[in-house]
């Protein structure tokens, strides 16, 4: 046979080795197991394969995550304040000046890149009266660093004072329906919140504030503050026996609390959490509300009376120091080391009268 020859019948033997594999690894009964499976055993096992590395990555990414998940002792220590009350009975941090590491903090909600909300509601004389002085201390001392959106709620948004805002920092304003009463104002603020929170809140930060507009922020209000569910003490309870707080004593009333009941007082200038959590809060402070009014009664200090028994029932994820909200009426004790924000002084007679 020339080499002609040969080369053909070599050609037809390749050609009918390929074709034979090639109908073997095709045939429809499969290797193995049931003959749904197709392909054969190299395909099957690198798709195998394949599947347990990403398991495995995804396994790994996981327990990287949850090592990375910031724990309480990793920022938290509360004997640097062995003076005062840094931890409470259901073991939530009560945060006082000195007893976190903020650069902790920061690098950890840096990755994060949190958004975070800030309400104030401003109604009738209490725009000139406090509303420009808010805006410009929380716009230098709120969440430095940190994206910031200010929700400002107005029954007349034409005053709304010209503010230079910082980096990272907007604001959304909506016109609110006067209230005939200041108290009215106050409880109808937790029906307000909740509706906002629904319909774009929730989608727009990771944590959210609630704040009363007469005071001033002094310090850095910062991301030690941040949690699921947030509560501020009062300052001119922060020492004071549960008997003496003024919490809603009148059974009738969905705020009622007893004698021999209560944690702390909590001030309701200053709340907040997740938006799922301060949702929960302003719907059903506000059911309390509307339950009061259906019963003819109104809670002795109104949205107050109801936070303070929301919080008695669905206990605080973390509690703020009077610090965070201090009344320089009572003077400078020594353990308030540093003020964060200080209430402004109530002039009643001049901003209530005209609501």
């Amino acid at each position: 046979m020339n080499v002609k020859g040969k080369l053909i019948l070599s050609m037809l033997v390749i050609s009918t080795v390929i074709v034979v594999f090639w109908e073997y690894i095709n045939r429809s009964p499969a290797l193995g197991d049931s003959g749904s499976q197709q392909g054969w055993w190299f395909p099957s096992w690198f798709n195998n394969r394949t599947q347990d590395y990403q398991e495995e990555e995804e396994d790994t990414n996981k327990e990287k995550e949850e090592e990375e998940e910031l724990q309480l002792s990793d920022w938290f220590n509360p004997e640097k304040r062995p003076e005062v009350l840094t931890v409470t009975g259901w073991k939530a941090p009560i945060v006082w000046e000195g007893t976190y590491d903020r650069a902790i903090l920061e690098n950890y909600y840096s990755k994060q890149k949190i958004t975070v909300g800030l309400t104030v509601f401003a109604i009738g004389r209490y725009i000139e009266h406090y509303l420009e002085e808010f805006l410009t201390s929380a716009n230098r001392h709120f969440m430095i660093g940190h994206r910031v959106i200010f929700y400002i709620m107005m029954d007349d948004v034409s005053r709304l004072p010209l503010i230079e805002l910082g980096p990272l920092r907007s604001f959304k304003v909506f016109e609110v329906k006067p209230e005939k009463r200041w108290q009215d104002i106050s409880m109808m603020r937790m029906k307000t919140i909740a509706e906002h929170i629904v319909a774009h809140i929730q989608h727009e930060v990771d944590f959210l504030f609630c704040m009363d507009v007469d005071q001033v922020f002094q310090d850095t209000f910062g991301v030690e503050t941040l949690g699921q569910s947030v509560a501020q003490l009062q300052a001119w309870f922060y020492k004071a026996d549960p008997i003496e707080f003024t919490y809603e004593r009148r059974m009738e009333s969905s705020a009622f609390i007893p004698y021999g009941q209560g944690d702390f007082y909590y001030h309701a200038a200053i709340f907040g959490g997740t938006p799922v959590q301060v949702l929960n809060i302003t719907q059903e402070c506000f059911k309390g509300i509307l339950q009061d009014k259906k019963n003819d009664i109104e809670a002795k200090w109104h949205d107050e009376s109801h936070l303070n028994k929301y919080f008695l029932l669905n206990k605080p994820t973390k509690i703020l120091s009077p610090e965070y909200c201090w009344d320089y009426h009572i003077g400078l004790p020594s353990d308030i080391k540093t003020v964060k924000i200080s209430w402004q002084t109530k002039e009643y007679n001049l901003v209530r009268n005209n609501i």
